[in-house]
């Protein structure tokens, strides 16, 4: 099947052609560029994009799966996109996110897809953007991303995120553990799940004191949830919607998905002179401006400016 019959399935919502692309997307095919334009000639409406993230073990899937379930009973279309850890060792990825949200996979109006990090920091995959736009593509008025578990430094969501979803729970860890977690930083709302557990009401307030030092335009409000049993779901959705107005009266919304533009050209332009510049390992021009750099004087920012002019 060529690009632009499988694109026009991807629009019409068939998930097998959906499911390839995202696929060809994932393994860095070579008609990837094709794939892209073919994908961008006739872009639909933008859907709503939403990232969860969070330490393991707070609930990332089963909260996802919570507002799968909300946005469906609203009759929205809605994507996921699940990234799941990649074995250092064999590069084999579990995928069980999926696993947790198996009462929504006969839903034709929901697609689940699973991928795997591939050793890519951050806490998503790096097609994840390309895999957002195949989404996009098939009609999906809201895409839910969910990162792998992540510790306090990977905030890459919130360069692709509209809203960005911080879940934590009782347990883990004190106040101080809290306040010196960058990834707290990027939340626009805050989730406690496992709220029935002893110390949620501590987790809450101290959330509360963080929040009110922050001193941010946006306030981020804190919504306690057991996303297992479905609880809160009606008030994150509602804390979700209060974002998406702030966004959007306060033109964030087009700001943040201009810098979203941004950073994927830039990845693309810094992939493309890796791979320019991956060949010049032994180069005799490489050889040379390392000589001079030790032995003529030359400094290394010079010695870099030759080089990228080598390489066009």
């Amino acid at each position: 099947m060529d690009v632009p019959e499988l694109v026009a399935r991807a629009r019409e919502g068939r998930p097998r052609a959906v499911a390839r692309l995202i696929s060809m997307v994932e393994n860095g095919s070579p008609r990837l560029r094709e794939i892209t334009a073919e994908l961008c000639a006739d872009r639909p409406s933008r859907a709503r994009v939403i990232g969860l993230t969070g330490a393991p073990g707070v609930g990332k899937s089963t909260s996802t799966g919570m507002l799968i379930q909300a946005f469906r009973r609203r009759g929205m279309r809605v994507g996921v996109l699940a990234v799941d850890p990649s074995s250092p060792f064999t590069g084999g990825a579990l995928l069980g996110d999926r696993v947790r949200m198996q009462e929504h996979a006969t839903d034709p109006e929901v697609f689940i897809r699973s991928m795997a990090g591939r050793g890519h920091l951050g806490g998503l995959a790096w097609a994840t953007p390309q895999a957002l736009r195949v989404l996009e593509t098939a009609g999906c008025e809201v895409v839910l991303i969910e990162t792998v578990g992540v510790g306090q430094a990977e905030v890459d969501i919130a360069s692709l995120a509209d809203t960005t979803v911080v879940l934590l729970a009782p347990g883990m860890g004190d106040g101080v553990q809290a306040a010196k977690a960058g990834i707290l930083e990027i939340a626009d709302v805050f989730v406690v799940n496992k709220a029935d557990r002893d110390g949620a009401q501590a987790a809450v307030r101290e959330l509360r004191n963080m929040v009110a030092l922050a001193g941010r335009a946006w306030r981020p409000p804190i919504v306690p949830a057991v996303a297992v049993r479905g609880e809160g779901a009606e008030e994150v959705v509602a804390a979700l919607d209060g974002h998406l107005a702030y966004l959007e009266s306060s033109g964030e919304l087009g700001r943040r998905r201009h810098a979203r533009a941004c950073a994927e050209i830039e990845a693309i332009a810094l992939a493309a002179l890796r791979s320019r510049s991956a060949h010049l390992h032994g180069d005799r021009r490489l050889d040379a401006l390392a000589t001079r750099v030790l032995e003529a004087g030359l400094d290394p920012y010079r010695a870099a400016d030759e080089l990228l002019a080598a390489v066009g």
